[in-house]
């Protein structure tokens, strides 16, 4: 009893944190001149004792979880070092432990923050937080959770962002405080996405968690009639507020009571959530496959090229991003040409390209089998760190975003304000230095696999999707400071980068070599227990060596001549750039040579020289 109470609080103040910071970051309507500053206000106030009550609930949290999942009753906490013991026997408690320090960073920002960069780190934190709990729980147990697990990240999010957006306008008008205008327009279009991604992410996870089994066979699928006729009631109710803002009939008792009604339905809806994380659901039952509990899914056929090319098994993680990111792209350029100005298709293609790398890789079989196969994994490795990237890079996001937006000082911040905000932000010039993401780059091979992590991070769904956006995140800022179209903070020249290329290249030799020569098998117990009959560890790992060898050296290769195609290119246009200048006269620089040239004659000239000897006649 007393652990649902804190997961219900804990729930709901998370939710008014997340809800908070989303207010304050984006939804405010304060004019861009402003909005840069956070002032004392009401959503502040709100996010100091929401995160408060979310830090206590949560380092609450530890302890009782820990207690459940190993059905210990809370007296044994009087055995000596009993609390350590259960907190690393089962997930859930290290969960809690990530969310109550997430939750202090949280609440600490909040009084120190003083500009909406300051935000950023508590709203990573709070992002990490709120999955934690969810990746690690029932999502991650039974057959095809995998898609589970997926599903319940992007909807986690949407939740979060939509569902607490609403409630904190809520709590805004029961104190009697007015909701902007412009902070409800943006309401609307935040639910406009998010409610048909948490309609469609239920729908996945109801498909998984009943297993195959009737809705209404079990107390889960009860509770998931329920929580649908929740989103039902709060779908309706939005639409209804959209159609009365649309035709300008909305009021503000309109609004009060549609606002209320919809926080009512996210309560109802947050507390179907807390009771299904107490009730197993059917899927825990579903005979289960070795395979199949750490993958979710069985791999009966050794990974040949038909394999590899015909069996996909779509990643719906890289699949949603792929496809937002690529819808992003394509409106900013559709922005861009309405305005009369042009993009280069080369630009777009490559960003296109990019992304569809990273779904090649991870959807087909060669996503399949990244985790029983070594050597597929390092092929899926090097295309997420290597290849995707610099395609990726050449797309230029940044400069594409900023062309197609525009900031306005009297009018509320938008995109155009908050990605300048981002460029200057002291802690990104920091992240970004050529040496810390040098080392991240290069670190990240030997660190991941020269350890235990590699082979504890395969046994969960979660950590191998984090190894794959860590890939992608950190090639990217890698290749970004080489060959890049967005001007990065601390830009490098083209011999640097050159430099920066070639220093790169040793590392990935040496880290061939070692897979290649080692006795010691990589993760050797995860792959053990997987026990798959085609499976040859040691040629794997072979392969797996030679592919980080050649995957690291051809990439780089091809990065250098397409840095000396850009420094050329540079140099060419530098060259057009100053002879247009001469043209024009408006390049002063072979003018002030000959004036130089010019003072320097006249100087001669008019230098007093030796006075000629004149010898006086005596004899005249």
């Amino acid at each position: 009893m007393i652990t649902t109470i804190l997961l219900s609080v804990a729930q709901l103040a998370t939710l008014i944190t997340s809800g908070a910071l989303v207010h304050l970051l984006f939804l405010r309507d304060a004019p861009a001149r402003r909005a840069r500053y956070l002032p004392e206000g009401f959503e502040i106030s709100v996010l100091r004792v929401a995160s408060g009550a979310w830090s206590v609930c949560a380092g609450a949290l530890i302890v009782f979880e820990a207690l459940d999942a190993n059905g210990t009753p809370l007296v044994r906490l009087t055995v000596a070092r009993a609390l350590p013991f259960l907190w690393e026997a089962s997930d859930a408690p290290k969960a809690w432990t990530i969310s109550f320090l997430a939750a202090l960073i949280v609440f600490f920002a909040s009084f120190f923050a003083d500009r909406w960069t300051g935000l950023l780190i508590p709203l990573w934190a709070t992002a990490i937080a709120v999955l934690a709990p969810v990746v690690t729980g029932q999502v991650l147990v039974g057959p095809d959770h995998d898609f589970g697990s997926d599903a319940a990240i992007f909807q986690t999010i949407a939740v979060n962002t939509f569902f607490g957006a609403i409630v904190v306008a809520v709590l805004r008008v029961l104190s009697g405080r007015l909701v902007p205008p412009a902070t409800l327009r943006r309401l609307f279009q935040i639910g406009a996405i998010a409610l048909p991604v948490i309609v469609g992410t239920d729908i996945i996870i109801a498909v998984f968690k009943l297993a195959g089994g009737p809705i209404t066979a079990s107390l889960t699928g009860w509770l998931i009639l329920a929580g649908f006729a929740c989103l039902i009631v709060l779908a309706v109710t939005f639409v209804a507020a959209a159609v009365l803002a649309q035709r300008g009939r909305l009021r503000a008792r309109h609004l009060s009571i549609l606002l209320s009604l919809g926080a009512v339905t996210v309560a109802g809806w947050t507390g179907v959530g807390v009771a299904m994380t107490r009730q197993p659901p059917p899927q825990y039952f579903v005979p289960t496959s070795i395979e199949q509990v750490f993958m979710g899914f069985e791999v009966p056929d050794a990974p040949t090229l038909t394999v590899l090319f015909g069996q996909w098994r779509p990643n719906l993680l890289f699949l949603g991003i792929a496809a937002a990111a690529i819808t992003v792209y394509l409106v900013a350029v559709r922005a861009l040409h309405r305005r009369g100005d042009r993009w280069p298709l080369g630009r777009t293609a490559a960003w296109i390209g990019g992304w569809t790398v990273v779904v090649v890789a991870t959807s087909s079989g060669f996503g399949k089998y990244s985790a029983p196969d070594f050597g597929v994994h390092m092929i899926v490795h090097m295309s997420l760190n290597m290849l995707a990237p610099g395609l990726l890079v050449l797309g230029g996001v940044v400069t594409l975003l900023l062309r197609a937006t525009r900031s306005d000082r009297n009018k509320p911040a938008g995109l155009h304000d908050w990605i300048t905000w981002v460029l200057h932000w002291r802690v990104l010039q920091f992240l970004y230095n050529p040496l810390i993401v040098f080392i991240v780059f290069i670190g990240s091979y030997y660190g991941l696999y020269l350890t235990g992590i590699f082979g504890d991070y395969m046994r969960f769904h979660w950590a191998h999707q984090l190894m794959n956006v860590h890939f992608l995140i950190v090639g990217y800022l890698y290749y970004s400071l080489i060959i890049g179209v967005d001007r990065p903070p601390r830009p490098l020249p083209h011999i640097g980068k050159l430099g920066y290329v070639l220093a790169a290249m040793p590392f990935h030799a040496f880290f061939g070599v070692i897979l290649m020569t080692s006795p010691s098998i990589i993760a050797e117990d995860f792959y053990l227990r997987l026990a798959l009959p085609w499976a040859d560890l040691q040629a794997q790992q072979y392969l797996g060596g030679g592919v980080a060898w050649a995957g690291g050296e051809i990439p780089l290769m091809i990065v250098i001549v397409a840095l000396g195609i850009q420094w050329s290119r540079q140099d060419a246009r530098d060259a057009r750039r100053k002879d247009r200048h001469i043209d024009t006269g408006r390049d002063d620089e072979y003018d002030a040579y000959n004036q130089m040239l010019q003072r320097l004659a006249d100087r001669d000239a008019t230098r007093p020289g030796p006075r000629p000897t004149v010898q006086e006649d005596t004899h005249s």
